[in-house]
């Protein structure tokens, strides 16, 4: 009776999943999936033998028929059958002194798919298990320094936004390839198939151009990395506009604050000034303007991406902007100008233009965007005997290779171990042997305060040089969150226009603690305020020299 019994259940759930419907969104958002797995991994096209683009175009109008999951299955399963014959092909064991990494390893989708029927779950754990383990023809590392590049993809030069096949391509494209060579997957906000699911009906029926371009743009800012954003001549119509206003605001306790004017005589124009807290634009509040941009802002971190929203929030393509504002306690509305970019002529910088400076109190103050490498050796040697030396690395340093830390390391120091992707496996990753290193027996090295300085403008670079700083013996980083993605940063273009990005390869300290994301975590942590924004102060230098005379 049990067997009958069973026997029954197991007709009925085959018989139920034939006939469940499914929907496009359902449709499209599998094949995305096996399309990306296949294009790495099954050894007919993996080597290149097969134009995959082309085969997508054909199987869509194919899946497209499929009315139920069984109908589904059954066209991914003769799909997969007509690229021939998978031959038995044991992978290579692994490598015994590689240090694995498996957090964006995730393959159990093939095995778990509710659209997929268990003959077709069984191929592709047999492509999985027999995967290609040759040189894959769509992605590599082939050069000096390069973590990672895609290679052989049409650009097709006469893309149109309204191809669905093209756009399409487009999202496949950039989806595995976060899915399976963007080494930090396992820490973004929302989970990569869900973001898939998300953004698939903005791509596949776009009510407008701006709707698919603006969905390609929110994306790739789903991967909550500094790094990654796509960009598109059209996009940035809508993403914010093509005129700028002469000032620039930050966001300080949850207040836009004006806090640079660009050109002074244009500032003049419009009576601003450092220190206005904005209200309104154009009627809305600041906090619902910055809150509609956000999702299409570049971010590690919500500091960042609310210092690059800080920004975009008042670009347009209108020649002016209303905004109501506060100063002397007083609330006001104004028409303020926009311009296009070439006609904001800058005024000349007022603060001091010195690359480095010896302050009072025999204090070494160093603007590390500023410090050519060449100079390094004089600028230590004359900053040998103070008392303490400030880096400040608030903005993009120059690539001075870490030069600087031949001088205040005993000993050479490990700075970082980098984490590659495994192209044998795509999906994991490994950590490499060699780690990054600073400095040099130097018996001699420099015995006072080293004091770091950073913020969200310490990006990439920025951060794996304060990295190295807080290598130095007597080491301190003050400031606030940085930009948390000091990976190398790789650009590729997804399909004709559109351009993208995101770090190709992992940045870990010595100790496998993570710094995506997180950033370089300062010892005392400095936050703006309005009065010092208002009175022109710069809190975080105030606060380091602060800390050299007391020590706290």
């Amino acid at each position: 009776m049990k067997k009958s019994a069973l026997f029954f259940l197991l007709v009925l759930a085959q018989i139920t999943f034939g006939q469940a419907k499914i929907t496009e969104t359902e449709k499209l958002a599998a094949t995305c999936k096996v399309w990306g797995f296949l294009k790495y991994y099954h050894p007919k096209v993996a080597n290149g033998e097969l134009n995959w683009d082309q085969q997508l175009f054909d199987i869509l109008p194919k899946i497209d028929k499929a009315q139920t999951k069984a109908e589904y299955s059954a066209v991914i399963e003769k799909w997969i059958d007509e690229l021939g014959v998978v031959a038995a092909n044991k992978p290579l064991a692994d490598d015994p002194k590689k240090d694995y990494f498996n957090k964006n390893l995730d393959l159990e989708w093939t095995q778990k798919d509710k659209l997929f029927s268990k003959s077709l779950s069984k191929k592709l754990k047999f492509i999985t298990e027999n995967r290609f383990q040759g040189a894959n023809h769509y992605v590599n590392r082939n050069g000096e320094k390069v973590a990672l590049q895609f290679v052989n993809e049409p650009v097709y030069a006469e893309f149109q936004w309204t191809d669905k096949n093209l756009r399409l391509l487009a999202l496949f494209r950039f989806w595995n390839y976060t899915e399976y060579f963007f080494p930090y997957k396992y820490v973004m906000d929302q989970k990569w198939d869900e973001a898939l699911v998300e953004i698939l009906p903005a791509i596949a029926t776009p009510a407008s151009e701006k709707e698919f371009l603006l969905a390609m743009r929110e994306i790739s800012i789903k991967l909550n990395d500094t790094h990654a954003a796509t960009f598109n001549t059209e996009m940035m119509k809508y993403l914010g506009g093509e005129k700028y206003t002469v000032f620039g605001a930050k966001f300080i306790d949850n207040k836009a604050v004006i806090t640079s004017i660009s050109n002074d005589s244009l500032g003049k124009i419009d009576d601003l000034k450092t220190g206005d807290i904005i209200t309104k634009v154009d009627g809305v509040t600041v906090e619902q303007k910055l809150k509609e941009v956000l999702k299409y802002m570049q971010g590690s971190n919500k500091p960042v991406a609310i210092l690059n929203g800080g920004f975009v929030m008042f670009t347009g393509n209108e020649d002016t902007l209303e905004i109501e504002f506060i100063r002397d306690n007083i609330t006001s509305k104004k028409i303020v100008h926009r311009y296009p970019n070439e006609k904001i002529k800058r005024s000349p910088p007022k603060a001091s233009a010195k690359k480095w400076e010896i302050l009072e109190n025999n204090i070494g103050y160093i603007k590390m965007n500023k410090v050519p490498k060449e100079e390094v050796p004089e600028m230590m040697e004359k900053l040998k005997n103070t008392q303490a030396i400030i880096f400040d690395i608030r903005n993009r340093p120059t690539n001075t290779d870490f030069l600087a830390n031949e001088y205040l390391n005993p000993e050479p120091k490990p700075i970082l171990r980098l984490l590659y992707p495994d192209l044998t496996y795509p999906g994991r990753y490994y950590f490499n042997n060699e780690m990054q290193e600073c400095g040099k027996i130097n018996p001699d090295y420099y015995k006072g305060k080293v004091v770091v300085l950073v913020g969200p403008g310490t990006h990439s670079f920025g951060e794996q040089t304060a990295m190295s700083l807080q290598t130095a013996p007597n080491a301190t980083v003050i400031g606030s969150q940085t930009s948390g993605a000091d990976g190398p940063n790789y650009s590729f273009n997804i399909i004709k226009g559109f351009e993208s990005s995101f770090t190709s390869a992992g940045v870990f300290y010595p100790n496998k603690k993570e710094t995506q994301r997180i950033g370089i975590v300062p010892n005392i942590e400095v936050k703006p305020t309005i009065v010092g924004a208002q009175q022109g102060k710069d809190e975080v230098l105030d606060r380091a020299l602060l800390f050299v005379k007391n020590g706290k």
